[in-house]
């Protein structure tokens, strides 16, 4: 019968060399978002970004208007695409069958009864 100590050695091994990658995960050192960071304390503003003074408005970044303008031209193009398009479901589609087959059974009658 053949030892398990090789098994147990080449087992250990393994675990091991899987164990050591999980902790080091990419291999760049320790993670931004639990390090401490480069401010002392947060200073309760959104983004940490300290207001203006009184008086002076804030100047928009060079990204801003383009992403405004897309966002607002994407809602209208949707709100009126998603109005505007056909109604091609199954109820529509057999209520519109269902009209059409009581308009030729009544103009059947009609000729029947003309006669």
């Amino acid at each position: 019968m053949p030892s398990a100590k090789p098994f147990a050695t080449a087992a250990g091994a393994l675990r091991a060399r899987l164990s050591s990658g999980l902790r080091t995960r990419g291999g760049h050192g320790p993670n931004p978002f639990t390090t401490a960071g480069h401010q002392d304390r947060p200073n309760g503003y959104l983004f940490n970004r300290v207001p203006p003074p009184p008086g002076q408005s804030r100047k928009w970044e060079d990204w801003e208007l383009p992403c405004y303008i897309t966002s607002f031209f994407t809602i209208v193009i949707l709100g009126v695409g998603l109005n505007a398009k056909p109604d091609l479901t199954l109820e529509t589609w057999a209520h519109q069958e269902a009209l059409k087959r009581l308009e030729i059974e009544s103009a059947q009658i009609q000729s029947v009864d003309v006669e």
